[in-house]
Order: C-alpha cells, then structure tokens, then sequence
C-alpha cells in the first residue's frame, strides 16, 4: 500500500539546520519519462518520478514569481529541461546542486501562482517515489503572503560571525591577499559548449593561477573550491572575511550578440561601455535569479552614500588593476579582445572596499577561444600573465597608497 509524504518546508528546514535530516539523506534519480511540468487547468503540475522518496523543501519567491524546491538530493542528468518543461505558464526552469547534500528546482513563472498541494508518494513495491505538486492562479496580495520569508541559497549554514573591520590597505609589508572568484557552480553551470562547462573550466583554471601565485608569494583564497553554486552576494562576503586586498572574477562566456574573442577585463560602472557588456551583465544576476536567490533590496540612502564614498578611492585602483591585468595577459598569450578593457554593472564587482575585476578569459562562443581555453599550457601563459598583472599592480598601488599617507 502505498505511503503519503506531504512534507512541509519549514518542517525540513528546521530538520536540516538541526542536522537531523542527515539521517534521511539518499541520492535520488529522475526518471525522464515519468516527470512533466505542464499546464493544468488554469493552473501547473509538476510531476517527478524519482527513485526513491527524499526530503524536500517547497517555497514560493517573488519579485519575479519562483517556485523553489529543495531536494536531499536529486540527481538530474539525464533530465532535459527543454523536454520536462511544457508549461505556458513557466518561463525557465533550472536544476542542479545549490549545496553539498542538497539539490534544487526553480520554476520562473509568469505570474502569481500559490501552492494548492504537494505531496511525495511512495510505492512499497518498488520504492519508487513521485512528487506531485499543484499550483494554482491567485491574487498578487495572496501569493505576496504565501512567498516565504527572504533567505539566502545557503540556508542550513551555521550563523555568520562578527567579522573584524577590514584589514588596512596593503603596503607592501605583508603577503598581498587575492581572492580568486571562479564563476558560476553547482545549480549554475554557466556556459557550455561542445562538452565544456564553464564552471568547471574556470575552477581548473583557478587554481592553475592559485598555484602561480602562491609560489609567487601571494596569499589566494577561492571563493568555492568544487561544485557548489555561490551567490553573488555570498562571493563578496568570502571576499571581505578573507580580507582581500585584490578580487578577481574568472568567466569564459558565450556572446550571442554580435562576435567576439580574446581575452576582456571588466571594471565596474553605472552604465555599460556596449550593448553586449551589458547583456553579460544582466545574464550573471539572472543566474542568481534562476537559481532561486531573493534579490529584492531594502532602498538604503545612507548606505548607498557611504557606498559612493569608498568607492571613491576604490574605483580608480581598480581601474589600475584592469588596466595592469590587459597588459600582463597582452604580453602572456598576446592576441586579447579588440576592446581589451571595459565595463558594466556586474554585481559581483560591487564591494565598495575592494579593488575588483572581471576577467572574461575567452569566449566558449569563440572557436579559436574554445581551442586555447582547453590546452593547459595556454591557461599556464596565462596565469602567469595575471600573476604578473597582480605584482606590479601591488608595488604601484603600495606606492601609491604611501604618497596619500603623506
């Protein structure tokens, strides 16, 4: 006879920051055939046939509408989305590992739609599990207080902890400390193109440049050492604990407008130098987006003044840093993008305290790009270049910094 789950998402979450939910871990495999996302009625079912039954997590997020749904843990390969999703009334939807144990679900949808029922079902013969969960149309103000409180992607980590202020300027004195930001990850996988991912590719070439640089003498952190998704946010906040004197962000993209190769560094501003640096832009906090990150803001002026005011000093460091950075990799590899510096919004280069950069290192879009970006003794050329870069930046920004101490 078969058992009824309907698990509610407090109740898991509650068990997963206790830790009693380690007990009920299991990997689960998505059966393809069995699962569909599709309209029904004025309202959509998401059916997914799993091996087995697994805790899971249910929340609604607004700003835009998502369904989020939080697995320990699900294996989705072998699952196309394009396939899966049938739905209308689903824009995008995206799969894959938020953190190690657990995996998730989110579901774009194209307006306020609450949950009528959810329930995960378990067949004693076989074993075999199947959600079934129903959403229905409802009012904006309705679905405004079913769309669960505001929480990070790393919900079920330990409190943070009182940080120290950040630590002076670097002078030269001390090892300089770099924080490398190898991009997307876990539900995230970036870019891919004829077998590459670009998550994967970017920590391989992390910690190529971690090696050069620690036997150089700097002092690298990363802001994820495996296949775990990061939040923009949360790479900025490993960046201040770590008390970064220099954060680096590394990408290998796919450009859809127009062509482009070689490699680019981004420094950030307002507007962005062209249309295509800001479609990469929009792109990078839409995958926080569709990985179910809340990105609404609380409207702080005196923050945002304070902001301005330390970017000040920042923001022309951090062009130095740039423009250090496209000399370094023009002597490594040579041939870099015809625009070798430019700049857009990208949150990720938001801490007002930091000098930061994007490095688009290549396009996977590029074949040429493509072809350098997965021989290892072109990455070699090119960390050596960053690393380069990030030296004489330091001895010219040490000096620098001594001549404003004046």
């Amino acid at each position: 006879m078969s058992r009824i789950f309907a698990i509610c998402a407090a109740l898991w979450l509650a068990l997963a920051n206790g830790g009693a939910a380690q007990e009920l871990s299991a990997l689960a495999r998505v059966n393809p055939t069995g699962s569909s996302l599709a309209d029904a009625g004025r309202g959509i079912e998401l059916v997914l046939d799993l091996s087995q039954p697994v805790p899971y997590a249910v929340r609604l997020l607004d700003q835009p509408p998502r369904l989020v749904i939080d697995f320990r843990e699900v294996d989705w390969s072998g699952l196309d989305l394009a396939t899966l999703n049938r739905a209308g009334r689903v824009i995008a939807v995206q799969t894959g590992p938020v953190r190690p144990g657990w995996s998730r679900l989110v579901a774009e949808l194209t307006g306020p739609f609450g949950l009528s029922s959810a329930a995960l079902i378990r067949d004693d013969a076989s074993g075999r599990g199947r959600l079934d969960l129903r959403l229905d149309p409802v009012a904006p103000e309705a679905f405004a207080t079913q769309a669960g409180p505001a929480q990070s992607a790393l919900w079920g980590l330990p409190a943070p902890e009182v940080l120290p202020p950040p630590r002076a300027r670097q002078d030269g004195s001390r090892p300089v400390r770099v924080v490398l930001d190898p991009g997307h990850g876990g539900i995230d996988p970036g870019a891919e193109r004829d077998g590459v991912v670009e998550a994967d590719l970017m920590l391989t070439f992390a910690r190529e440049i971690q090696d050069a640089m620690s036997r150089a003498g700097f002092d690298v952190v990363l802001t994820r050492t495996d296949n775990s998704f990061v939040p923009l946010e949360a790479r900025l906040s490993v960046a201040r604990a770590a008390g970064a004197d220099v954060f680096l962000s590394l990408h290998a993209d796919i450009v859809t407008e127009g062509r482009a190769s070689g490699a680019t560094v981004y420094t950030l501003s307002d507007s962005a130098s062209d249309r295509a640096s800001e479609v990469l832009a929009e792109r990078h906090d839409r995958a926080d987006l569709l990985a179910g990150v809340d990105l609404a803001e609380t409207d702080d002026v005196i923050a945002g003044v304070l902001m301005d005011l330390a970017r000040t000093e920042t923001a022309p460091r951090s062009e130095r840093l740039a423009d250090a950075l496209v000399a370094g990799l023009k002597s490594s590899v040579g041939r870099m993008h015809k625009r070798p510096h430019l700049s857009a919004g990208f949150s990720v280069l938001k801490a007002p305290d930091i000098p930061s950069a994007l490095i688009e290192i290549g396009f996977l879009s590029s074949p040429k790009d493509l072809k350098n970006l997965t021989d290892p003794e072109w990455r070699g050329k090119a960390a050596e270049g960053i690393r380069n870069a990030v030296q004489k930046w330091a001895q010219d920004d040490a000096a620098q910094g001594a001549l404003l101490r004046q």
